[in-house]
Parts: C-alpha cells; structure tokens; sequence
C-alpha cells in the first residue's frame, strides 16, 4: 500500500487543515527537527492525532533528525544576497567543522542549492546565484567530504522524547556507512523505540555508492533529491533516482521519493504539468512512500498541494492495475 506523507510547519499544524489532508487520504507527517526539537512540537503533535482521530486514520509520524547534516544557524537573520556580491564568511556564522574547507575557489552552497558562492582570499565569498536566504538552510561543500558526528546532541535529546510523541519512524540524513544506521539502531533502542521503523536517506554519492549494504540495516530508503542533486550535479538526479530505483526494486526493497514534488505550489494553487508527471512516475515506477516537504510546511496552500499529491497518485496506482488504494 502507497503511504503518502505531508510535513507538519506553519502552514498546517492546526487541527482543522490536518485533519482535511488526512480526509484526502494523507497518512502520515513529517517534523522536520532541523528547525525545531521535539519538545517544542506538543500543540503540534497534540493536534495531528486529534485530527487522526477524527478522520479515523492511523497515523504514522516521522522525525528527520539533523543528523551529520550541515546547516547555517536558527538564529542567523533573513538576508538578500544579490548576484555578483562580495561579502564576508562570518556574516554567515558557518558551522566550525567546515571553517578549514573554505580556501580560494571552493564552492558554498546554501538552501539545496538555490543560492551558491564561491570563495575568494581574505574570508570573502562572491555570490554566483543570489536570493533570498532563510535561517536553518542548508549547506554543501562540493567535493569536500566533511564527516560530522551520525547523531547530534539534540538528536539524542529528541530521541528520549519520540516515544511520548508516539513517533513510528526515524529519518535519518546523510547516511553514508551502515555504522550510521547501527548507532541509530542502538539509539532507538536505548530509548525504548525498538519498533521504530529507520528511513535512510540518500544525500550524497556515498551513500548512492553504499547502497547496498544499507539494507540490512534499515526499513525503507529515501531518495532525497535536494542534496543528492548538489552531491551528483542537478543534471544527472534524475539518472541517479533512476539508478537508486533499480537497485532497490532488485531486492524489493521499500523506497520514498520526496523534494520538490509539488514546489511550485508553496506559491501557487495548482501544479506544472512536470510536476505532475513527477509525482505520477514516482508512484507508478514503484515508490512505497512519497513526501511533500515545504509545499505542507511552508507554503501557501498546504490542501490544495494534499490534494493534488493523492489524486495523482490515485492515478499512478490505477492505472498500474493497483487500483486507488492509498
């Protein structure tokens, strides 16, 4: 059975529009823990199983953890960053593990790619791609491998919480050796959530490389397009997702597709036609879960973007003879 996730944010944790998204056959939600703890989601969480309840659904939620993931401060202030712009590294409060991979000519890019600069002398950086840059974004070193710790402290600490929130699934970043897996096993297990199910996500060619061993060691993989596309170049995530299909569909192994599915929704109330096509290759080429990130979290139109999302997959399962069964 197809399992279709939102994610829960600002644009959709209040009880109502949960519980509509749960009615267009929604199954689960994702917290995303790079932007807040657990411990600060009660009234979320209180919220999404009441709108279970009253849906009568039961739901799977899942927690991406932060994992060896890099990303720019949550205290970091919003700021424009034009083209052709020289500015200074400490504006950005980088994490510190990354401070003696920035020399002349390397690559920095921010928010799954959207805003890249390239470092000169002295500390500065030239923006090539300029916009608009959040706090919590987060950050790639093309050919750099940086190896920061499997789990952070606020993972641990979000861990021995999971189980008073009733949380069914991990997400876990940047897996790169099945060592990665086996300290969250142990974590899990530590923490009285032997039952919690592990989602790998594959972010960079390592783990792309490592596949296979990953198996053993996790219950479903996850083609996580935002920074694998920065690890493999943008052209070629399409070959790569590809690449990754026909490897898990050899072992019959469960995988998600998600990032950027329904994007153009976070402003607008219906999607591009290759957004469609999308979602429905996804689903029909044989994913066992799909995902909408800020398109739920974030954007403006967090039903209509549900809406949208299980009615394409309905036709994706139709007409691959499954029926419409989510």
């Amino acid at each position: 059975m197809l399992k279709i996730f939102g994610t829960m944010g600002p644009s959709c944790f209040e009880e109502e529009i949960i519980q509509k998204m749960f009615e267009m056959d929604m199954t689960g939600m994702r917290l995303n823990l790079s932007h807040i703890n657990l411990v600060d989601c009660k009234e979320w969480t209180h919220n999404f199983y009441q709108a279970a309840k009253k849906a009568g659904v039961i739901p799977e939620l899942l927690i991406d953890m932060k994992g060896p993931e890099l990303r720019l401060s949550r205290s970091l202030k919003c700021m424009q960053l034009e083209e052709g712009e020289v500015v200074n590294k400490d504006i950005f409060d980088f994490p510190e593990i990354i401070d003696s991979y920035l020399v002349e000519n390397q690559k920095v890019w921010m928010d799954d790619g959207k805003i890249r600069l390239i470092c000169l002398k002295n500390n500065q950086l030239k923006v090539q791609n300029g916009g608009l840059l959040k706090p919590g974004k987060s950050i790639a070193l093309p050919g750099c491998d940086i190896i920061p710790p499997t789990l952070t402290q606020e993972d641990y600490g979000n861990l021995a919480y999971a189980k008073e929130c009733g949380v069914t699934g991990i997400m876990q970043p940047f897996v790169r050796s099945k060592e990665d897996l086996i300290i969250v096993r142990n974590a899990l297990n530590e923490n009285g959530l032997e039952d919690c199910k592990i989602y790998a996500k594959i972010e960079n060619r390592v783990g792309v490389e490592q596949l296979e061993s990953f198996l053993p060691y996790c219950d479903e993989i996850i083609i996580a397009r935002g920074d694998l596309a920065n690890s493999v170049g943008i052209e070629n995530i399409a070959s790569c997702q590809h690449y990754i299909e026909q490897v898990l569909k050899k072992y019959k192994f469960p995988y998600m597709v998600v990032t950027e599915m329904l994007n153009s929704m976070c402003d607008n109330k219906t999607p591009t036609r290759a957004e469609v096509s999308d979602i429905y290759h996804a689903v029909y080429n044989g994913a066992s879960s799909i995902m909408l990130t800020a398109e739920t979290a974030a954007g403006k139109y967090p039903i209509e973007a549900m809406y949208y999302f299980t009615s394409i997959a309905k036709t994706a399962l139709k007409d691959k003879g499954q029926g419409t069964e989510i």
